[in-house]
């Protein structure tokens, strides 16, 4: 071998690692920087008026996030029930039966655009069709856009773990008799369940902040509601208006809300990491 060339690829391969170590030295020291400022200035807002108070009036002292973080927990909860049926059976019927389809192309499709749409733009949508039509803001038009947002990250992930699925299981499955609904319900879609459930997730993070969908549907309430049929508390419209203000009470508020938000998805990403590896080492 030409030693030369030999001293140049390893010259070039030397670089090539110090300057990807230097890229992910350079974001995790952003991340961490990230995370230390939300934790410093989120713990002095920790305690327990902030679960057992609602949002305090302007100029007033004290108060907490009790119906922010109940208005949150509701309309995500509500998303979540809604986003995983539909995405996941879309996501079968994309990797299992929409092969050939012109129908699962268009879907596919629209998956792609409402992937890449901005978050604003279906807060807008559901504002027109189900907002102004209607004559007030609510829970259900929240979870409504945020259903538009988390569908297709779980319809995408969904289909993309179906596909990793070798094909000798389905090939099993089918000689010994289960037809293709049962295969694709009961072999793949169990095989790829921890895949799916990553799918969920991510979408579940992504909506935990979203702000700009609820600004248009379900608004903001300073006082303690469980009726989603009515303008509802939640804690990025809140987060977002808190920053802004001039109270430092307000201010304190935000960081905390911000810094609940982050140890929530952390927490339920750990959990079912953790939970997932022990079903499946057993």
């Amino acid at each position: 071998m030409n030693p030369v060339l030999y001293r140049r690829r390893r010259m070039a391969n030397r670089i090539g690692l110090t300057l990807s170590m230097g890229a992910m030295a350079l974001g995790l020291a952003v991340l961490l920087w990230i995370l230390a400022v939300l934790f410093y200035n989120g713990l002095s807002g920790v305690d327990l008026k902030l679960f057992t108070q609602d949002t305090p009036a302007p100029g007033t002292e004290g108060g907490g996030l009790r119906n922010a973080i109940v208005g949150s927990l509701m309309m995500l909860a509500l998303t979540v029930v809604v986003a995983t049926p539909v995405g996941v059976l879309a996501g079968v019927y994309l990797a299992e039966y929409g092969d050939t389809s012109r129908t699962a192309e268009a879907t596919r499709f629209v998956t792609d655009i409402m992937l890449s749409a901005p978050s604003i733009v279906l807060g807008l949508f559901v504002y027109a069709i189900a907002v102004a039509t209607v004559g007030n803001f609510s829970g259900y038009a929240g979870s409504m856009a945020l259903s538009l947002i988390a569908i297709p990250v779980v319809v995408r992930t969904t289909e993309n773990m179906l596909r990793l699925v070798p094909g000798s299981l389905r090939e099993a499955a089918f000689a010994l008799g289960a037809p293709r609904w049962k295969v694709a319900t009961m072999v793949t879609l169990r095989a790829a369940r921890s895949g799916v459930m990553t799918g969920l997730l991510l979408a579940v993070a992504r909506i935990s902040g979203e702000t700009a969908p609820l600004l248009f549907t379900a608004l903001n309430n300073q006082f303690f509601n469980a009726d989603m049929s009515k303008p509802m508390a939640n804690l990025p419209v809140v987060i977002f208006q808190f920053a802004m203000s001039p109270y430092d009470n307000w201010i304190r508020l935000a960081w905390a809300g911000a810094l609940l938000i982050t140890l929530a998805v952390l927490v339920l990403n750990i959990v079912a990491r953790v939970f997932f590896r022990d079903r499946t080492s057993t």
